[in-house]
């Protein structure tokens, strides 16, 4: 109870601070929601949506899962694109992933927990059997499962393309953007994946293109990696 206890005091002093600063913040959270922002990113607590990027509670609409999945069988994560996306008309949806997820590495060693997280990482599992031939090209076990995180952030962003509320406001014309994020826990900055998609495409070809940009960019960062180290003496 003390540590439920420590919780409660934190938030009445984060309260009393939010009212310090902006006196109407509350009044102003009580009359409406208007996020341009959906993030649909991972559980891992070290990755808070809201802090990371510097916005406050009411300027982004947040769906956390293990690996950042956004399976069509799944209804929570359906039903948050379909209310973002129809009620709350976001302009952007980005899906958000990180380096050194749990999930990821544990889609990728195949480790069992004998749970019903065996059956959720099925659909990590399911995007390095499809790109198994690029991942087990990496010469080391941490280069392959950043790469498995870099492309399941990739099909779960073209997951989001073709999911019914998002095909349904683009074929009305609303303004929508779908975009490929990951995060780094060593230095606490997000990088683009050159992925933003904002209508109806191929996503065929786009995953051929985003994998390529993934590649290369990859390859950029390993030649400058090379070329800082120091000369053997």
């Amino acid at each position: 109870m003390e540590d439920l206890q420590k919780l409660l005091e934190n938030n009445r002093d984060w309260a009393r601070k939010m009212g310090e600063r902006d006196p109407d913040f509350f009044k102003r959270l009580e009359k409406l929601q208007k996020p341009d922002f959906l993030w649909i990113g991972c559980s891992d607590s070290r990755v808070p949506a809201n802090e990371i990027i510097g916005m406050l509670p009411g300027e982004i609409f947040v769906h956390r899962n293990v690996a950042n999945v956004v399976a069509h069988s799944d209804i929570n994560c359906q039903s948050v694109i379909q209310f973002a996306v129809d009620r709350l008309k976001v302009r952007h949806i980005m899906v958000v992933g990180h380096y050194g997820c749990g999930g990821v590495h544990a889609a990728l060693d195949r480790s069992r927990s004998s749970g019903v997280v065996d059956y959720w990482l099925g659909h990590v599992r399911d995007v390095h059997g499809l790109h198994q031939h690029l991942i087990d090209a990496e010469p080391t076990d941490r280069r392959k499962e950043s790469l498995l995180g870099e492309l399941n952030v990739l099909e779960q962003a073209l997951n989001v393309c073709s999911s019914a509320a998002v095909l349904d406001a683009w074929a009305r014309g609303q303004e929508l953007s779908v975009h490929g994020w990951i995060y780094r826990l060593g230095d606490g900055l997000l990088r683009h994946l050159d992925l933003s998609i904002d209508g109806p495409c191929d996503l065929s070809e786009m995953r051929a293109r985003s994998v390529s940009m993934i590649l290369a960019e990859r390859a950029r960062y390993s030649a400058k990696l090379r070329s800082e180290m120091p000369e053997p003496t």
